[in-house]
């Protein structure tokens, strides 16, 4: 293994990372640095957060600097704020020993103002996030035109979230004479994009293999009915009594609903989204990196760019829509060598999900089964017992107050005295767990080939397509809305709407099944009458709201299909609304640009 030395890191730079605690470089270094530090060498470097990256391209761009030249000669694009913020904070440090080196970080959600005043006193690095570099181009404040290191950090992370169009336009608007590097954790359709119109000549770097999530990362899913998932996720949470995870939700709405059960059952647990100000994220992610809350519950995108040490497990509350999210959150776990777990909570919906993602990653999925109540109790109770030995007892402290302890304490035996402690400690899992509910295991459906008709003309695709509709789970049935995706309906809508009118009782609304023109909701059996006679008059806006038995052949109340296979509904529907939807799309996408920067 070589040295920082022997890579070519100038002697100022070595000082200042020894000190940081840089003892030998990590591979991802070793590759990068020896590269970066020559001219017209363009890279893709392919490595998880949490492998030394920022070192990787941070060191070279700093030696590369000219003290002298308070022209802007580096610009590194992150795709948060957060993220923004971190490696300038590490460049500095990285520099703390050359003089007159000065980094400053532009993004959004802060005052702009202060920012342009530190880029008018001379700023040789420029770390950014897209859309706030770009504002401050246009006003003339940022002037890229002596710019030789341009650094993309999560490039792909930076294409998901919609930033294409800022990119190409920040990369126009530097030198074709420049290095580029462009660090992520998969190599997309769009990387390749980015990296045939802007890099020539370009090294490729792996760090691990291709697309696929961090080496020491074991992946279990639990296999759980929908409205078992939280029930599922505390029994996750109570079998592993150390864990320090982040919880990974698919809405913020889910994501705040799961924090506040999670806090109200006990658990030191906050949640993390968009919906949160700037200052709320802020302090819920300091907490978290100083271990002061032990479970987070996080979407997405608010969690992009937070890098925490030590994270015992990443759980996924349902699959994301695409393999990248799921590299992404499962690569938070096992760094510096140390083993991670990533556990999904799925429902048969999202075992095709497993599967694919399993193909991408090269890895595959063990099938968990949820510990068993007393599994959990001997578990908590361990940890109880390991506590109070490890508990340092501080003499002199105490001292004073010890005659009146003994004195008041004295008539209950050593057993009594243990018995209370244990009781007070571990009492709220012996009580949740003395009566908790029963998790069954869905039956999953075999797809395998029958005899006679079926096997003659096609096997098990043929029974696929000729099975019929999807089965609601049990004491659940099954209804269709004329509300889908294009009407801005979701999961919370369809709840909404239902409870809203369905006044004086509580639906408990199970599986959602969302489609463009339509969707279908699970509701108890026993509450179907109810629910079906006060939807009756309900409207959203002008236009009247069916609601109707998903079995039935129709799918929505009249007979027969219509074109390709659709209901009647949803060819109206889709007539309707295709105008509209196309305006809509574009401006979805500028507001979700827009919010990020």
């Amino acid at each position: 293994m070589k040295t920082f030395e022997e890579l070519g890191v100038s002697e100022e730079i070595r000082r200042a990372i020894e000190e940081m605690g840089y003892e030998s470089p990590m591979p991802v270094q070793e590759e990068v640095i020896p590269y970066l530090l020559g001219v017209g060498n363009d890279v893709i470097a392919l490595a998880q957060t949490g492998t030394g990256k920022t070192a990787a391209f941070g060191l070279p761009v700093l030696q590369k600097i000219r003290t002298d030249d308070k022209r802007t000669q580096a610009v590194i694009l992150s795709p948060t704020r957060e993220l923004c913020l971190q490696i300038a904070g590490d460049l500095k440090d990285y520099s703390r020993y050359i003089d007159h080196l000065h980094v400053v970080a532009v993004y959004g959600g802060s005052s702009i103002e202060s920012q342009i005043r530190n880029l008018k006193k001379g700023a040789q690095v420029i770390v950014a996030t897209p859309g706030r570099l770009i504002d401050l181009m246009h006003r003339g404040v940022a002037r890229l035109d002596a710019v030789e290191n341009v650094v993309l950090d999560e490039a792909d992370e930076m294409l998901n979230m919609g930033f294409s169009e800022s990119i190409d336009e920040i990369l126009a608007g530097v030198p074709e004479e420049r290095n580029t590097l462009l660090f992520s954790a998969t190599m997309g359709k769009e990387i390749e994009r980015i990296a045939k119109n802007y890099l020539r000549d370009y090294k490729e770097i792996v760090v691990g293999s291709r697309n696929e999530g961090a080496e020491n990362v074991n992946h279990i899913y639990y296999l759980v009915q929908a409205k078992d998932k939280y029930v599922a996720l505390k029994r996750v949470v109570d079998y592993f009594p150390r864990i320090y995870a982040i919880i990974f939700c698919r809405t913020r709405m889910e994501t705040q609903e799961v924090a506040d059960h999670l806090i109200r059952d006990g658990y030191n647990a906050e949640s993390l989204h968009g919906e949160l100000s700037q200052q709320q994220r802020d302090l819920t992610m300091q907490k978290f990196r100083n271990h002061h809350v032990q479970l987070l519950v996080a979407t997405d995108v608010a969690a992009r760019g937070l890098d925490v040490e030590d994270l015992t497990h990443v759980i996924n509350y349902g699959l994301p829509d695409d393999v990248e999210n799921y590299t992404h959150r499962s690569g938070r776990t096992g760094r510096a060598g140390k083993r991670g777990t990533s556990i999904s909570i799925i429902h048969l919906r999202e075992k095709g999900k497993v599967r694919t993602i399993e193909r991408v990653i090269g890895k595959k999925f063990e099938a968990g089964v949820l510990p068993e109540p007393q599994e959990i109790c001997t578990k908590q109770l361990y940890k109880v017992m390991d506590e109070l030995e490890r508990t340092e007892v501080n003499e002199t402290e105490i001292a004073p107050f010890l005659p009146e302890v003994f004195r008041k304490l004295e008539w209950l035996s050593k057993e009594d005295l243990v018995k209370r402690v244990v009781s007070r400690e571990f009492g709220r899992f012996l009580e949740y767990y003395a009566n908790a509910p029963v998790i069954e295991q869905p039956e999953e459906r075999t797809k395998g080939r029958g005899k006679g008709k079926d096997a003659s003309e096609g096997g098990s695709r043929r029974s696929r397509q000729t099975s019929g509709p999807r089965r609601a789970e049990e004491g659940y049935t099954r209804l269709f809305i004329n509300l889908g995706k294009r009407d801005n309906f979701y999961a919370r809508e369809i709840i909404n709407l239902v409870n809203r009118h369905v006044r004086g009782s509580k639906i408990d609304i199970g599986r959602i099944d969302l489609t463009t023109n339509c969707s279908f909701f699970e509701v108890p059996s026993n509450q179907v009458e109810e629910v079906m006679v006060k939807m009756k008059r309900a409207k959203v806006g002008d236009r009247k709201v069916v609601i109707d038995f998903a079995d039935r052949e129709d799918g929505g109340g009249k007979k027969g299909k219509g074109r390709g296979g659709r209901t009647f509904a949803e060819v109206a529907d889709s007539r309707r609304m295709k105008n509209a939807w196309k305006k809509e799309k574009k401006m979805r996408k500028d507001d979700w640009q827009k919010f990020f920067e």
